[in-house]
């Protein structure tokens, strides 16, 4: 009897794009975030690279931040003025995180003799120390607010961080203004895009 097959195979059929579309979005769920124009207060324009910019006299002030550490140590952002500060979101479950975390290394390292310092803000992981065996696997040499509820990111203005968009990157110019934006994992060529005209400006 042939009759139960043909429905039993159209079935089959479907279900395969179903699960890879399922496999698609697992594997992007952490920096499902798009990368249009910021809106809100920020007044960030996207470029072709999908980094998004403010220009200069018209950029949004970054907000107050302060907390504590992945290693239990007190941070505050206003301890870094004067400086470009490059605030990254990130969680140890993100596989983008990983990712992007060798490029971060990288550019911290060779910027910070520039006036440049890098900031993490861990979030949704819901221990201590899985945020640090990441930074020690990666060697992760700059401080991250340990901010595992987004309490810190939703100090800064609406099109800045949004906690669905894991990893982000703001760069906040020596002034202490939101410069740059992107969602998703970024390259040590795409960070030098952000940083090196903030590093330049006088």
């Amino acid at each position: 009897m042939s009759h139960g097959r043909a429905p039993r195979r159209r079935f089959t059929l479907l279900a395969a794009p179903l699960a890879a579309a399922a496999l698609a979005l697992t594997l992007t769920a952490c920096d499902s975030g798009d990368q249009t124009s910021g809106g809100g207060d920020t007044n960030f324009v996207t470029g072709n690279s999908g980094i998004s910019t403010a220009p200069k006299g018209r950029r949004a002030d970054a907000p107050k931040l302060d907390g504590d550490t992945v290693d239990g140590k007190r941070l505050d952002l206003a301890d870094y003025k004067g400086k470009v500060i490059v605030l990254n979101a990130w969680g140890s479950w993100c596989a983008p995180c990983r990712l992007e975390a060798k490029y971060f290394k990288k550019v911290s390292e060779a910027t910070k003799d520039q006036g440049v310092q890098f900031v993490g803000v861990n979030t949704r992981d819901n221990s201590r120390s899985n945020a640090q065996s990441f930074e020690e696997n990666f060697g992760v040499t700059y401080p991250s607010f340990y901010d595992p509820t987004g309490k810190l990111l939703l100090r800064f203005p609406k099109g800045t961080f949004r906690l669905q968009s894991i990893p982000s990157t703001v760069v906040i110019d020596r002034e202490g203004k939101l410069a740059a934006r992107y969602v998703g994992p970024l390259d040590d060529v795409q960070l030098r895009k952000m940083i090196d005209p903030l590093i330049a400006e006088k």
